[in-house]
């Protein structure tokens, strides 16, 4: 890449497109850059030290959640406790931080999924992310276990599955890919019997596993977390893109979604 080619902008993470291997395209502000386009080459990014509410666009000498200031992390809707814990969502019952932006994200039909990455994990997330949730996390695979009609009762299904399974995924397994041995489909038919018959009625018949490839040359033997906050300054020879993760060559990885709304430059 030319060095002399430089983009600056407030840092949000990476758009993805489903292809034979995933596209990632970098957002600063509204100038999308060609990541896979990067892949093999040196790239250096430096944070100036500002930080944006990605809610509210004010300062903030910190960032809360994956991009809030504190304010719109206390009270903003997407960064309501049942982003977290989705059984604790309300608003079919009209409670909400904010009931026009539940009716977008909460009372939409929300899709249960397993995903295979460094173990089998039950998530939940709105039909609309599929299959971007998918490859955020990282999944080699992933099928839909069950269509629900709001947030609320994804999050019964989900809990329901945890007895079985985790809901967690173990980032430096998934970014060294390790990925766990295992078949969706009969996993599928295996835990669906964990289920009570009235949120049984909900289980999609579709079996179809999506298969997922990242960009990535070289995986790391051991990963390294690095970010701006201790670092302003982060270059390297970018070896692939996993997730919302950059890795580089040395075992570095930078989470690019942990920094929503540092102000970056690349070149």
């Amino acid at each position: 890449m030319n060095r002399d080619v430089r983009h600056s902008g407030s840092l949000r993470k990476m758009r993805t497109q489903l292809e034979d291997v995933v596209r990632y395209t970098l957002m600063l502000d509204d100038t999308p850059i060609d990541m896979n386009a990067r892949i093999g080459q040196t790239i250096k990014l430096s944070f100036d030290g500002q930080i944006n509410c990605i809610a509210c666009d004010r300062l903030t000498k910190k960032s809360f959640g994956q991009g809030f200031c504190y304010p719109c992390f206390r009270d903003a809707p997407e960064a309501s406790e049942c982003i977290i814990r989705p059984e604790l969502c309300r608003a079919h019952e009209g409670e909400a931080r904010d009931m026009a932006w539940a009716e977008k994200h909460c009372l939409t039909e929300q899709i249960v999924y397993l995903a295979r990455s460094s173990a089998i994990k039950v998530g939940i997330t709105r039909a609309s992310q599929v299959p971007t949730r998918w490859i955020d996390q990282g999944a080699t695979d992933a099928i839909i276990f069950a269509r629900v009609p709001n947030r609320y009762t994804a999050g019964l299904v989900e809990v329901a599955m945890k007895e079985h399974l985790t809901d967690r995924t173990n980032w430096q397994r998934m970014l060294k890919n390790e990925v766990i041995d295992a078949d969706l489909i009969a996993k599928k038919a295996l835990v669906s019997d964990a289920l009570d018959a009235d949120l049984r009625q909900f289980i999609d018949t579709d079996d179809t596993v999506c298969s997922i490839d990242y960009p990535v040359n070289r995986y790391p033997e051991k990963v390294k977390s690095v970010g701006f906050d201790k670092q302003p300054e982060i270059e390297g020879c970018l070896a692939g893109i996993k997730g919302q993760y950059l890795i580089f060559d040395d075992n570095r990885v930078l989470n690019i979604r942990k920094h929503n709304g540092y102000r970056i430059t690349i070149s």
